[in-house]
């Protein structure tokens, strides 16, 4: 079996609407099938002993959609909150974050999205980002606002880094966009800006375990220089 070497892996989950088109299906069903491969996804992290999974589950942008997707989307994560999702990702030894902006959802998603953290917070095999209403500027124009509001002026990287939804991570060492699509889409732009990149032709509901092997076995196969 693959051991990957990477330790911290993000995805941009990419073509739920265009997998449910090529299919004569509505697009909602699009992102219920794209909920099944993240089920398989964290699964195929645990057997390949990844340390960190972060997905793009939602973007900023993303509230500019019809009414009636958000309002599809938003009760998918209150099921990914629920109480057998929790009972799932406890004994599976996951710990659950959300990066985002919390704030913009109901209070009772915002309930159960602390409960979820709260609960699985001693978790140690898997932890699994969840980003909702992200966008890396608005990460990267947070951290600096927060920076600025306790007086201080004098900013560098690292106190950026220790500012942003992902404070306390390792940058991810691969970002994975499945879809056909070759951009990041304003996604961990600050984190990312070392990662490698891997850009897949199959859209996100048929990622399964020979497309993940197959990245994993491209990224041993690369140098990273971080620049030098």
């Amino acid at each position: 079996m693959i051991m990957a070497a990477c330790q911290h892996i993000a995805i941009i989950m990419d073509g739920n609407r265009r997998w449910a088109k090529k299919r004569g299906l509505p697009s909602l069903e699009g992102h219920r099938a794209g909920v099944k491969a993240l089920e398989r996804t964290l699964k195929l992290c645990k057997k390949y002993k990844i340390k960190i999974l972060t997905v793009f589950a939602f973007s900023t942008e993303n509230w500019n959609r019809s009414q009636k997707e958000v309002d599809y989307l938003i009760n998918l994560f209150l099921d990914l909150f629920s109480e057998k999702r929790i009972k799932e990702l406890k004994e599976n030894k996951i710990k659950l974050n959300v990066l985002g902006q919390k704030e913009r959802f109901s209070r009772e998603i915002q309930q159960k999205i602390k409960k979820a953290e709260t609960e699985t917070f001693n978790s140690k095999d898997l932890i699994f980002n969840i980003a909702l209403s992200y966008g890396g500027r608005a990460d990267i124009v947070r951290a600096v606002t927060r920076i600025l509001k306790r007086g201080i002026t004098k900013i560098d990287e690292e106190l950026i880094s220790k500012n942003l939804w992902t404070q306390g991570l390792k940058d991810p060492d691969l970002i994975i966009r499945t879809g056909r699509e070759k951009r990041i889409s304003n996604f961990l732009i600050w984190q990312g800006a070392y990662s490698e990149l891997y850009f897949s032709d199959k859209y996100w509901p048929d990622f399964n375990e020979q497309e993940f092997k197959k990245i994993l076995k491209d990224y041993d196969n690369r140098q990273r220089r971080f620049g030098r």
